[in-house]
């Protein structure tokens, strides 16, 4: 379904403009005509942060910042082990809010910034608490509330990762959380645990969802991406959701590096009808594939 981009991988650490480990996990938007990717940067010591890279085409020609754009602030100890995973919605008032992940000793939970250029942020700190993460704003509110995609880990006879919602009136105070979309069991592709990918894209049939699913093999947890379609007035009716996977680790840079056998994308921008996906491959470089928006709601209309 989807096509890989013959540049792949677009980015990889030894593309920074400082030493790292790895870059990886690309939120996407456009900001005045550019492609703009928030990538997720390990350094060498191991921590994560956020680092911004720009180009015109969304292909090449990138200029990466030349430090960590959105770092772990030592003042916060939900973020002492790093910040990680971010997504980009632009919001309909034209902010840009980034949810990502913080990590710390008491688990990962959901952070949430906001911005107007990516170089200034208003930090509003923890939204979701541990253990959370792979959050996704809705852009627009939905029956006069925000909106969030997010992955609660609950317990204890079985653990389940399923995809949640949740709704707020300001962005900072969060509730009213259900279980939207479950890690199927058994063989299915998506039968051990499952995440939000890009923030859901609105579309004519309704709100357009990719998530990441994983499935246990003896061999270690292969991810791969599928899609859901929600409801536009209400989300939490669920339409209908793939049963096959979209997008799989093939490439030898999806197979190979510090976690094999992944694609992860956390970005996706429309442009003429073509979604351009930004993912993370085997959690060492970023990579795009392309498909037209239509082929993708006709496997699920």
């Amino acid at each position: 379904m989807f096509t890989r981009h013959p540049a792949n991988p677009l980015l990889t650490a030894a593309d920074l403009p400082y030493p790292a480990s790895s870059c990886f996990n690309p939120a996407a938007v456009e900001v005045a005509g550019e492609v703009v990717l928030l990538m997720r940067v390990e350094d060498r010591a191991g921590r994560s942060h956020l680092t911004a890279a720009w180009s015109r085409d969304g292909v090449g020609g990138w200029r990466i910042d030349p430090a960590p754009t959105l770092a772990p602030d030592p003042a916060r100890p939900e973020e002492r082990w790093g910040v990680e995973d971010g997504r980009i919605t632009r919001l309909v008032d034209g902010r840009l809010a980034v949810t990502y992940t913080g990590y710390a000793a008491a688990g990962p939970l959901v952070c949430l910034a906001l911005t107007d250029d990516l170089v200034r942020f208003d930090r509003r700190g923890p939204i979701l608490g541990p253990e959370d993460k792979d959050a996704a704003l809705f852009p627009a509110p939905v029956g006069g509330r925000w909106a969030c995609l997010h992955r609660p880990v609950l317990g204890p006879e079985y653990v389940r990762r399923d995809l949640w919602i949740s709704y707020s009136d300001d962005l900072r105070h969060w509730g009213d959380g259900r279980p939207l979309l479950p890690a199927r069991r058994g063989c299915w592709w998506d039968a051990d645990k499952i995440g939000a990918g890009p923030p859901p894209l609105l579309t004519e049939h309704g709100w357009l969802v990719g998530y990441h699913g994983v499935k246990a093999t003896i061999a270690g947890g292969i991810y791969r991406f599928g899609l859901a379609l929600l409801d536009r007035d209400d989300p939490t009716r669920l339409l209908a959701r793939g049963h096959e996977w979209l997008l799989a680790p093939e490439a030898d840079y999806e197979r190979v590096g510090d976690v094999p056998n992944v694609v992860f994308p956390c970005g996706w921008i429309v442009r003429d009808g073509v979604v351009h996906l930004y993912y993370g491959g085997a959690d060492s470089c970023v990579c795009l594939a392309t498909a037209p928006l239509a082929d993708l709601l006709a496997t699920l209309t």
